[in-house]
């Protein structure tokens, strides 16, 4: 990482699960499960009859008991739809962690909500997600990330949506996702060379474990922080997969130790069980032994079925 990199949020991210917000049951079920983050939709998965049901939902949810432990985000419906700016103005009420746009295309889409929030004086721990899943945003995720970390737009993650890419573009959901990998890796080239975190797509079929778990090892070998799920059966398999192991642990804590010898003050470069090791490698050792200690620390609370 160069020191002109940004630096980047320490937030776990492996289990981004989605709740349809017209769902009030399944809402109070989060409370109970293991996942890093819940994302309230009040988008694709509420009928355009029940988005006002959907609000006064949230507004029930939020009045009630604190959600804990996991990053709140409500997924709203574009501003240019009818349903956008009521979604806004319920953001803004309830102050969630972040608001997740939907069909993110250019950087003004990111800087409109941007501005609503200055304008309300929302506080700037409430940030933005992004959806990158349109043709037009993956083709501009990068200038998307740059002006939402150099303008001061509150931008911190992307989120990949292959449903609608897929749609839009006529690629076939095929195992192993061949002919999305090089918009995936795009949008790791755009996240990571401005600071933000990545959440690979749903995977739709929560049945098929294997299938998934695959997926989930895929997207972590490309650079993704974590994936969006849409059923809790999902978390576990997401918060292994993304978490690092036992042995990335261990060599991390031996890197940190050893760059804080004595011996290698001042030094750039040292040598370690063999291997040349670089400053940027203890950059890396200590976000990955950062991360490991946020998921020890995270409380393990019951996990049941969303029905």
């Amino acid at each position: 990482m160069s020191q002109n990199s940004p630096i980047r949020s320490f937030s776990l991210h492996r289990s981004v699960l989605s709740v349809p917000a017209i769902n009030l049951r399944a809402l109070e079920k989060t409370h109970a499960l293991d996942c890093d983050a819940v994302i309230f939709d009040l988008e694709d998965s509420v009928a355009l009859e029940k988005k006002e049901e959907a609000r006064e939902n949230l507004k029930t949810f939020f009045s009630g008991k604190p959600l804990t432990n996991k990053e709140k985000i409500i997924r709203i419906n574009a501003l240019s739809s009818a349903f956008g700016h009521a979604d806004m103005e319920l953001v803004q009420a309830l102050r969630p962690d972040s608001v997740l746009l939907p069909k993110v295309d250019e950087p003004q889409d990111v800087m409109a909500v941007s501005d609503l929030l200055a304008d309300a004086d929302a506080p700037e721990t409430l940030r933005i997600w992004a959806m990158i899943e349109t043709p037009r945003g993956i083709l501009n995720a990068a200038a998307i990330a740059e002006a939402g970390r150099t303008l001061g737009s509150r931008l911190d993650c992307f989120v990949v949506g292959l449903n609608d890419l897929r749609k839009e573009t006529g690629v076939l959901p095929q195992p192993g996702r061949t002919y999305l990998v090089p918009w995936l890796m795009q949008v790791i080239l755009a996240v990571r060379a401005y600071g933000l975190d990545a959440i690979d797509s749903v995977f739709n079929d929560f049945k098929e474990v294997d299938a998934f778990e695959a997926e989930c090892a895929h997207a972590r070998a490309m650079g993704y922080d974590g994936k969006m799920l849409i059923h809790p059966m999902q978390i576990e398999a997401a918060n292994r997969h993304f978490a690092p192991d036992e042995a990335a642990i261990r060599e991390a804590e031996e890197i940190i130790a050893a760059f804080a010898d004595p011996s290698a003050e001042g030094l750039n470069v040292i040598t370690l069980n063999g291997r040349m090791i670089e400053r940027l490698h203890l950059v890396q050792a200590e976000s990955l032994v950062h991360k490991a200690r946020l998921i020890s620390e995270r409380q393990t609370i019951e996990r049941k079925p969303l029905s």
